[in-house]
């Protein structure tokens, strides 16, 4: 088993553009031209393949890419008792765009089951090896809470509890379970994907949250923080959690804009993660002000290479970027990745397969140099 943790000096998030020998096979399964275990046998060997680029590149993370999923938060809820979907051709609003996702709900009580990504995982970690190690993403529980609080969940949800905070301790427990389910197959790094905090930046999206004059940024940001502490309760001391936080990432577009200053006294001083992938390719991100507020034990991945657009940062204006953010944190607790993966969804961002690899042979090549490791 390898011993590594994430985060690294280079890293990335987590997903990968999907192959076209990977839609392809999805479409034939789909139409019923191919069976499940044929579609499985070409998911396996593209999986294989994106490790093998993985390690070629140098990188110390491997991931499966996220190639098994439609969407990177909804199939893993997917995966627990009480919850049903449907294709109804909603979505969420984004800047440009619909994400058309499908309506995800409860249909019972929240309780952990045996886990299909747990079998996923064990797929992936036989790549590892002395100088990689396999780390898992998932949505946080905070994600998966807010998912059934939204409107035309919510309705839903009320049929099985009466409040919010009965649901928050049964997603809080579940997740414990299927935490202990992934180091029980031998998973020792795990990365929480949570768009809760970075819509709580959104000054838009809080305007309308607060309609509602019973909620305020401070309470929900509360539970957010109490029900992911909740999952990570009693996990074991070499299990390392990561959080990354998103504005959202769908065909290139975005769904939240704002500095992490509202959230900032409470993420990043008290979620129990050891490091946070944080999102600063853009305007939209704020400045590197609140990460004063890091606890002095935990990493910083600074997400400064988008993986929206293709076109390639200039290393001279990422290097001088890493150097402001020094001016808040250490640059020995600081790192560099892309700020999200390259395909949240199937959809992928826009841009090739090639300029996503060239995207991360900058990211290693500018920590090099900036770390000399």
């Amino acid at each position: 088993m390898s011993t590594l943790k994430t985060p690294f000096r280079y890293d990335f998030v987590g997903s990968f553009l999907r192959p076209q020998a990977l839609k392809d096979a999805k479409t034939k399964y789909q139409n019923n031209d191919i069976t499940k275990d044929e579609y499985d046998k070409i998911v396996n060997e593209e999986i294989t393949k994106l490790v093998a680029k993985q390690k070629e590149l140098g990188f110390h993370a491997i991931t499966d890419g996220e190639f098994r999923r439609t969407f990177w938060h909804l199939d893993f809820m997917w995966g627990f008792e009480g919850v049903e979907h449907k294709a109804t051709g909603g979505g969420v609003p984004f800047n440009d765009e619909l994400a058309v996702l499908d309506d995800t709900y409860l249909i019972g009580k929240f309780k952990a089951k045996a886990h299909p990504f747990v079998e996923y995982f064990k797929f992936l970690k036989q790549f590892e090896d002395e100088n990689t190690v396999a780390k898992y993403t998932i949505p946080a529980p905070a994600q998966t809470y807010l998912q059934f609080i939204v409107p035309g969940s919510i309705e839903k949800t009320r049929r099985f509890y009466e409040t919010n905070e009965e649901l928050i301790e049964d997603i809080g427990k579940a997740y414990q379970n299927v935490i202990k389910q992934f180091y029980d197959a031998g998973c020792r790094n795990i990365q929480f994907d949570d768009c809760t905090w970075g819509m709580c930046c959104d000054h838009a999206y809080w305007t309308g949250r607060q309609k509602d004059k019973s909620v305020t940024i401070e309470g929900e940001t509360a539970k957010y923080l109490r029900l992911n502490n909740l999952a990570l309760e009693g996990r074991p001391q070499d299990l390392a959690f990561t959080t990354h936080v998103c504005r959202g990432n769908y065909n290139s577009t975005w769904a939240a804009s704002g500095g992490y200053e509202p959230v900032a006294p409470i993420l990043f001083a008290k979620e129990n993660v050891d490091a946070y992938y944080l999102e600063f390719d853009d305007d939209r991100s704020g400045g590197f002000e609140p990460l004063r507020e890091v606890s002095p034990n935990k990493k910083v991945v600074l997400g400064l290479i988008t993986s929206k657009r293709p076109e390639l940062e200039d290393k001279e204006v990422i290097k001088k970027r890493i150097q402001e953010a020094t001016q808040y944190i250490p640059l020995e607790r600081l790192g560099l990745s892309p700020q999200c993966g390259f395909a949240s969804c199937e959809i992928g961002n826009q841009l090739t397969e090639e300029e996503q690899w060239a995207k991360l042979a900058l990211v290693k090549e500018i920590a090099q140099e900036v770390w000399g490791d």
